[in-house]
This record gives C-alpha cells, sequence and structure tokens, in this order.
C-alpha cells in the first residue's frame, strides 16, 4: 500500500485526481485544499507521497515542500502545477520537490512521476525541462564540475580540497560561485541543481 496526499485548493481537481490516482493503485488518498489542512494530514498519516499544487489560498506548494523536506528526506514530493517556467522549476528544485509536472500532462506523466519519486525522492525529474538547465550547464567550469561532484558524494569542505588538490580557500570561492550560477543558497539545492541539468542529457 502506498498513501498518497493530494493538496490542490480545487475540489474538482483533487476528484479527478484521487479517482486516477486510486485507479493507479495508491491507498489511502488523503486530499487537503490549504497548507494547514496538509500540514495536518501529514502529520497525522504520514504519507509516501504528496502531489502540491503551487498556488494555495494560505501560501505557496513551495512553503509546504520546504517544510516537509526537512522533516523527511523519504517522501516523495511531486509538483502538480499549471506553471511551466523556468522560475517556478527552480524554485521547486530549492524547496526540495522530487518531480515537476504540468497539469496539462496526461495522468500516465503524473504516474511516471510519482514511481520516480518513490525510488529516488531526493533526486529531481520533470517532464521537458526548459532550455535554462542547458544555459547554466554552459556556464559551469570543468573545475566547478569536478566540485559538484564531490558535493554529490557528501565530501566537507577540507575533502574536496584534499581530492581537487585546491586550498580551502578556493573551495569556498568555487562554492559561491555555483551557488551564484545556480540560483541557489547551500550545497542541497546546488546538488538538485546539478541532478536535474544532468537528466536533461
Amino acid at each position: 500500500m502506498t498513501s498518497l496526499l493530494i493538496l490542490d485548493d480545487h475540489p474538482i481537481v483533487r476528484e479527478g485526481l484521487r479517482k486516477a490516482l486510486s485507479g493507479a493503485g495508491y491507498a489511502p488518498i488523503f486530499e487537503a485544499g490549504t497548507v494547514s489542512e496538509a500540514r495536518s494530514i501529514i502529520a497525522l498519516n504520514n504519507p509516501d507521497v504528496v502531489t502540491v499544487d503551487i498556488n494555495l489560498p494560505d501560501g505557496t506548494g513551495f512553503e509546504i515542500i520546504s517544510w516537509l523536506r526537512a522533516i523527511s528526506r523519504t517522501v516523495a514530493i511531486v509538483v502538480l502545477t499549471l506553471h511551466d517556467d523556468d522560475n517556478h522549476i527552480m524554485a521547486a528544485i530549492k524547496a526540495g520537490a522530487s518531480s515537476y509536472v504540468n497539469k496539462t500532462q496526461p495522468i500516465s506523466e503524473l504516474v511516471a512521476a510519482i514511481s520516480h519519486s518513490l525510488v529516488s525522492p531526493l533526486s529531481f525529474s520533470a517532464s521537458g525541462l526548459p532550455a535554462v538547465f542547458t544555459s547554466q550547464q554552459k556556464n559551469l567550469t570543468a573545475r566547478e564540475f569536478d566540485l559538484l561532484d564531490q558535493l554529490e558524494k557528501g565530501a566537507t569542505t577540507k575533502e574536496i580540497a584534499d581530492a581537487l588538490f585546491i586550498s580551502q580557500a578556493t573551495v569556498k570561492t568555487h562554492l559561491a560561485s555555483i551557488y551564484r550560477k545556480l540560483e541557489v543558497s547551500n550545497r542541497t539545492a546546488a546538488v538538485h541543481a546539478m541532478k536535474a541539468i544532468r537528466s536533461t542529457n
């Protein structure tokens, strides 16, 4: 049994998703229309999967994603929205989402995203990722890619410096450059962004 929470402020959307995902074998399925309702349901039921709309009456989907990822590294978080621009996708990556699906896609895309997210909740996938990732990748230097590889391994600043034969000060300089280019503020978000970039290749 794989439990799932649908977070969307439109009852008709939740009803349609419930029927489709129930048919796909997910159960039990919970519903929430606000951030506060979602928090309560998650606290009580600890669902395996959460689908999240972005625009909600009492906040944004990014708020619930950040909160949920802070308390669980295993939950599958799928953004389901009509927004498909670079800024929203990057915000989803930074918040800790597992997948990103546009509501115009067929239900099979959502099911595929959920399956990916259950297996790799801390990676990121999206159907038709925009060109922003390709342009960001081109802006990264070979040394910055090397440093990102070390970040993915969970290496400390000293370990990165030793592995790449550079000083810790140089590591910090490279990190600052990577954060700026990927528009992130920490190591975890940088690794998420890098995985998203690689998934387009």
